[in-house]
């Protein structure tokens, strides 16, 4: 899988980003949705994670999923409007996967898309590496 690296920080190529820090990859008609290794890298260890219910519209921004660590809570958004078609039950046991493999078995929630174009609105994985190093800047 082809990467980005900036800092100590990776953004994979193959999905795109929102300004919020969440990753979304398109599988058939599915958007699987994720938070990103900087932002899993920010909120630190992961102790909790909360869904909204399957079978649940969203508009794009509402909030699809809540992250607890020891010291914050994060809030996941939608990236794209659409209905909740499931969620990772794996992580009410294994909140951790969200540290461990943020870009992979520490997927969220999956999104059937209204509208899949609206992924391509999404920021491509250049320009999520640039608002990280903004960001790092500050």
């Amino acid at each position: 899988m082809s990467e980005i690296k900036v800092l100590e920080y990776i953004v994979l190529k193959d999905r795109r980003y929102t300004e919020t820090d969440e990753w979304v990859k398109l599988e058939g008609e599915v958007a699987v949705i994720g938070v990103t290794d900087y932002a899993q890298k920010k909120l630190k260890d992961i102790v909790g994670v909360v869904f909204e219910e399957p079978g649940k519209k969203v508009n794009k921004g509402d909030v699809v999923a809540e992250l607890e660590s020891i010291k914050s809570r994060g809030e996941v958004y939608a990236p794209v409007s659409g209905e909740i078609v499931e969620v990772n039950t794996r992580l009410e046991e294994e909140p951790d996967l969200v540290n461990s493999d943020p870009y992979g078995e520490g997927w969220l929630v999956k999104i059937k898309p209204d509208d899949p174009s609206e992924v391509e609105k999404l920021l491509t994985p250049e320009e999520y590496a640039k608002k990280i190093e903004e960001r790092e800047k500050s």
